[in-house]
């Protein structure tokens, strides 16, 4: 009996010993690709100003998506000129309100704009469900989130193709779901210098309350939580713009992903709610970020 026992425990530190061992998956690796696939991308000009000349374009990413985009390059800027890929947040498109002001403020400051839409969005819309983690179709949510990532990557394909283009001073600048889509994005990509993130946070299991810290649930989430990826920005520098009194992402998520992140790293804190962040503060501040480093 002492010695069905003592067989019992040794197998029983061994099974543990064994699952203790086994290598882990880096995460990051989820959004490896093969960046000699075929972008099939199309270019045609959409409008030309005085200060610009703007694109529509097109271009194939994984999963067999097509994605919708507007480079847009001033005419005030020599070759190769440094670029800016700019996202947008939930439920908006590429020439949502603020995306054109924005877009507006990066073109007078010398820059030209990547602007894409999110998967699901903009001219890639093709369902109307709802989006939400916690519950309703929250798989589908995930993989829109994590589609975008592989589409930002496919992004910088198409952008290192054009001559125009410096394709060693690229930065990022994303707003709310496109800051979060946009930690990832940069975590995985080096190819982006600088990195922007306006209204996001990390650590996106406390959205779950009692099944918060439940295994399911940061292994739902692991491919697309900020949290994950933010140490991999540096040694590049980040800038985070924040609100206060944000009432759709958590000041606690946005402090939790500061504190995570490398350095060199900033935050900046309006005294605000969300949608009320100042958009003559926030874009200069960018700006600003994106001369000093980029």
């Amino acid at each position: 009996m002492k010695k069905n026992v003592r067989f019992a425990v040794v197998a029983q530190l061994l099974l543990l010993f064994i699952a203790c061992d086994q290598p882990k998956f880096p995460i990051d690796r989820y959004y490896d690709y093969d960046s000699t696939f075929p972008l099939e991308d199309s270019v045609r000009i959409e409008t030309e100003t005085d200060e610009y000349v703007m694109y529509y374009v097109t271009y194939r990413s994984f999963h067999d998506a097509m994605v919708t985009g507007l480079l847009t390059i001033p005419k005030n800027a020599s070759a190769p000129v440094p670029t800016i890929i700019f996202l947008h947040g939930i439920q908006n498109h590429k020439q949502t309100d603020y995306m054109e002001v924005g877009h507006q403020y990066f073109i007078a400051s010398g820059y030209a704009v990547m602007r894409i839409d999110i998967a699901n969005h903009g001219d890639r819309k093709i369902h109307d469900y709802d989006f939400g983690l916690t519950e309703g179709y929250r798989y589908w949510t995930r993989d829109i989130a994590a589609q975008t990532v592989f589409d930002l990557r496919r992004a910088t394909d198409f952008l290192q193709t054009q001559s125009e283009i410096d394709s060693e001073r690229i930065g990022f600048f994303g707003i709310s779901l496109g800051g979060i889509i946009g930690t990832v994005f940069c975590g995985v990509d080096k190819r982006i210098k600088v990195p922007v993130i306006a209204l996001a946070g990390g650590g996106m299991h406390l959205a779950f309350k009692l099944k918060a810290f439940a295994p399911e649930t940061r292994i739902f989430l692991s491919i697309i939580d900020p949290i994950n990826f933010v140490e991999k920005i540096a040694p590049r520098p980040l800038l985070m713009l924040n609100a206060e009194n944000d009432e759709v992402v958590s000041p606690l998520t946005s402090r939790n992903l500061y504190r995570k992140a490398g350095h060199p790293k900033k935050i900046v804190w309006y005294p605000t709610k969300h949608g009320d962040v100042p958009l003559n503060q926030a874009f200069p501040e960018a700006i600003k970020w994106f001369k000093e480093h980029l």
